[in-house]
């Protein structure tokens, strides 16, 4: 089923099913899955997703289960374009991999950084002031600079 401006919700369909106002649905096949046409009055609407696309099921049992849940038990179903064989084996969503993989590594930094704090806090020795490592850090550096100077022109 392709996207489409004329959709219904899951709200606005159960507050029709409460009046009696839906007077049928269509269950239509597609090489996807199924999708469902709502028609009221003289209206007819596909369900949509939360997304606002047209809603897909990729099982027959899903929607018929969903649509009981609603209080829709009779409908019409169109299987024409159905194709079983065009459905996927897995579903592979990039972005929700992608949003793992970063809360995964994420989380991994956090462990990381909780056990180094844990670390030092543990540590029994004195504590020794950013100035005193920088000078012996500058102390270094200037050791090694003579020593390519001398080096160079020797």
């Amino acid at each position: 089923m392709s996207i489409t401006a004329n959709t219904i919700d899951h709200t606005t369909l159960e507050h029709l099913v409460e009046a009696g106002a839906v007077r049928g649905a269509d269950v239509i096949g597609h090489p996807g899955g199924w999708g469902v046409v709502i028609k009221y009055g003289m209206t007819e609407r596909a369900l949509a997703a939360r997304r606002g696309v047209v809603r897909t099921f990729r099982k027959f049992e899903t929607l018929v289960s969903y649509l009981k849940g609603v209080g829709i038990s009779q409908y019409h179903v169109n299987a024409a374009d159905f194709d079983a064989a065009a459905l996927k084996t897995t579903r592979v969503r990039p972005d929700s991999a992608e949003r793992m993989r970063s809360a995964f590594e994420a989380s991994a930094h956090t462990k990381w950084m909780n056990e180094k704090a844990a670390e030092s806090l543990a540590d029994t020795r004195p504590n020794v002031t950013h100035k005193s490592v920088m000078k012996k850090a500058q102390a270094v550096i200037d050791a090694k600079r003579k020593q390519h100077a001398s080096q160079a022109t020797a």
